[in-house]
């Protein structure tokens, strides 16, 4: 079967979209990919169809993109919107086998997230100018995203019909739109409940039912509430490198170190796979180490006396 790369990559949207249910950010990534794909293709094939890609023509584009400045996760990520595109041309049977199978992905390394310890977290807490207008909003946003291990998407989407304050949870959406049920504490209520009640003096409110708001009434960006983290943790004179992610790795870093259960912490932080959650384990050494002094055969304490 064979298609022109405009069908190819308009197929691959839908499929991306309906069959996986991706977020629309996630949707995009993987079409740039494909998009810089199809460039190459052109540039330096003799625009080749999707149908006739072999792996010698995605090895050269990855070559090709390798040259350029971009980090070995980055190069990583391309590779998988390649495959992703290629699977799809499987599944819509445009080829009969794929030519991304023997591509291999850079070593990327584990990186180990920033996080905040708990007197950083209240010292940006405390940086927050109650007397502004914004100042309570901005204090319900910290304590609702450490408070509740969100993604920055995830806190900017919340309505106000998520929270269910007898049952103590709220209900997130989050990647592919899929929705979990997270625990919300009370102070990260109290701090919604103070804001809430000043959200009403807003001249307008166009998004009535979004919880978080700017002065237009209106729902606040992603953009908005890194700048807003930022800020705080300018003035509470925090040096690390952090962003509204920050917080989520804190969240679950926090989790972890009190001895929570992993499995608990991969259900409250939306992961598909307790692989990408078991990052947090690498971050509490001291509590690896006394567990293994304590449990493993070969690293208990004798008793005294005893040989």
């Amino acid at each position: 079967m064979t298609t022109d790369w405009k069908n190819a990559v308009n197929g691959f949207k839908s499929y991306l979209r309906i069959e996986r249910s991706l977020s629309s950010n996630s949707v995009q990534a993987y079409l740039n990919d494909v998009r810089k794909l199809s460039c190459y293709i052109h540039e330096n094939k003799n625009e080749k169809s999707p149908s006739d890609l072999t792996y010698q023509d995605l090895s050269d584009f990855v070559a090709f993109t390798a040259g350029s400045n971009d980090s070995a996760k980055t190069q990583a990520r391309l590779i998988s919107g390649v495959r992703s595109f290629c699977r799809y041309l499987l599944i819509e049977k445009i080829i009969s086998d794929d030519p991304s199978a023997l591509l291999e992905s850079p070593r990327t390394g584990m990186k180990l997230p920033e996080v905040l310890s708990v007197d950083e977290i209240d010292k940006i807490v405390n940086a927050i100018d109650l007397s502004t207008p914004e100042g309570h909003r901005n204090k319900a946003i910290i304590e609702t995203m450490y408070g509740c291990g969100l993604r920055v998407s995830e806190l900017v989407n919340m309505k106000l019909t998520d929270i269910h304050r007898t049952e103590g949870f709220v209900i997130v959406t989050g990647k592919g739109n899929k929705q979990r049920l997270v625990p919300v504490g009370s102070v990260a209520l109290r701090e919604i409940d103070n804001y809430l009640t000043r959200r009403m003096t807003l001249p307008v409110i166009i998004d009535q039912n979004v919880l978080f708001l700017n002065r237009r009434g209106r729902k606040l960006s992603r953009v908005m509430v890194f700048t807003i983290l930022k800020k705080l943790a300018d003035t509470a004179g925090i040096k690390k490198k952090i962003s509204p992610h920050t917080l989520r790795h804190s969240f679950a870093t926090h989790l972890v170190e009190g001895g929570a259960d992993l499995r608990a912490v991969q259900e409250m932080l939306g992961h598909e796979s307790i692989t990408t959650t078991e990052i947090y384990t690498h971050i509490d050494r001291s509590y690896l180490r006394d567990t293994v002094l304590m449990y493993h055969p070969r690293s208990k304490h004798k008793k005294k006396g005893v040989l």
